[in-house]
């Protein structure tokens, strides 16, 4: 059952991602989000501005996942926003612990018998606290949650209670985070806590389409501990494309993932020589460590178990292209030796579409996306 006046799902998917090829996310309408009171509407209407390339692999799942999908991703992004753009720490903390809170406690109240359990409301952010237009998105998604709220109500039991504990994670994650940067001046100083950073902001919401996938294929969330450490694995190979690629403006907003940055909070890289070379040097490193990390990403894929035909296959390989993709241009930046040109947007989506039937399709493209990744060597 979809929102009145929604097209079926599987004649959305198609309007959606092309709708995703094509959206500015440098400069969205935010009044015209704004307007939007159906949950379901604003809900695919504000993942592309969350999600970036997420958003078009949550729109390739069958909608029995998708929709579960996308509430997740939302609340984790809401739990981002938090992170990133409450300036005080205790207000943070605070603010993590609440947004978790309200879906416990609504959930109890279910239990007990109540008619209706309502969510309270969420913490708000402050539209000024916005650095760029794509924080601005975020801040209304933050502010205006209780449309997301609207379908998070709609799901089944099991599959709320899926996303409860992927909320309940990323929050404690974060939570770990504003603690240790605010203890550490701004930086992680190892790779143990980059890893555990990671995982908490990717490999969690990476468990969590694991375990939404064996729930309605078998009935059983649960994950074997091998699918799980290549789940937490393969989140923190992909979280470090984020990290790589928004190294200098993390810097300007006072966060740093190496101590060899530690200097440089505050601070913007243009017309600085040395630091653009020290940032450089860290963003190559990050993406070496990210390389060493890309097998995982097929052994998890392989653990799923995936029939023909599956979306949530396709949907797999079009996140790992898009991955890939942005490790290519992160060598071409650093001046590593990589393709002069990487696929588009829409030939991504296109080439992953045979992995919706075909496993063979989807081991070439897990086999090259290995090869390139290991000609971007030094």
């Amino acid at each position: 059952m979809t929102s009145r006046g929604l097209l079926p799902f599987f004649l959305l998917r198609p309007v959606l991602l092309v709708r995703d090829l094509r959206v500015d996310r440098d400069h969205p309408d935010l009044a015209a989000l704004d307007r939007i009171e159906d949950g379901e509407r604003f809900l695919w209407a504000i993942l592309p501005h969350a999600a970036r390339t997420f958003s078009a692999s949550i729109l390739m799942l069958p909608r029995a996942m998708a929709l579960p999908a996308a509430v997740g991703y939302l609340y984790c992004r809401t739990l981002d926003t938090f992170e990133d753009l409450l300036p005080d720490p205790p207000a943070r903390d605070a603010a993590l612990a609440a947004f978790t809170a309200r879906l416990d406690d609504a959930e109890a109240r279910a239990e007990a018998g109540a008619e209706t359990a309502p969510l309270a409301p969420a913490p708000k952010v402050d539209p000024a606290c916005a650095v760029d237009p794509r924080d601005a998105a975020h801040v209304l998604l933050a502010n205006r949650i209780d449309r997301v709220d609207q379908v998070y109500l709609g799901l089944a039991p099991e599959l709320r209670a899926i996303v409860r504990d992927l909320v309940r994670d990323m929050a404690e994650g974060m939570r770990w985070a504003t603690s240790t940067f605010a203890d550490q001046h701004g930086v992680l100083t190892d790779g143990a806590q980059l890893s555990r950073y990671c995982q908490a902001v990717l490999g969690n919401p990476i468990v969590f389409c694991a375990r939404l996938h064996r729930q309605l294929a078998l009935g059983q969330p649960d994950l074997p501990e091998a699918l799980r450490r290549d789940a937490l694995d393969s989140g923190e190979f992909i979280q470090l494309a984020n990290i790589t690629r928004d190294i200098e403006k993390d810097l300007v907003s006072g966060k740093a993932y190496h101590p060899r940055l530690a200097a440089a909070l505050g601070r913007a890289t243009a017309g600085d020589t040395e630091l653009t070379e020290r940032v450089r040097e860290v963003r190559t490193g990050l993406l070496d460590r990210a390389r060493s990390l890309a097998c995982a990403y097929p052994r998890f894929v392989d653990g799923l178990a995936l029939r023909s035909p599956s979306l949530t296959r396709a949907s797999a390989m079009l996140l790992w292209l898009f991955t890939v993709r942005h490790y290519e241009k992160c060598a071409r930046t650093v001046g590593r030796p990589a393709p002069s040109s990487s696929p588009g947007g829409l030939s991504i989506l296109l080439g992953s579409l045979p992995a919706s039937i075909s496993a063979g399709s989807a081991l070439r493209h897990l086999r090259r996306g290995l090869s390139r990744l290991g000609s971007l060597g030094a």
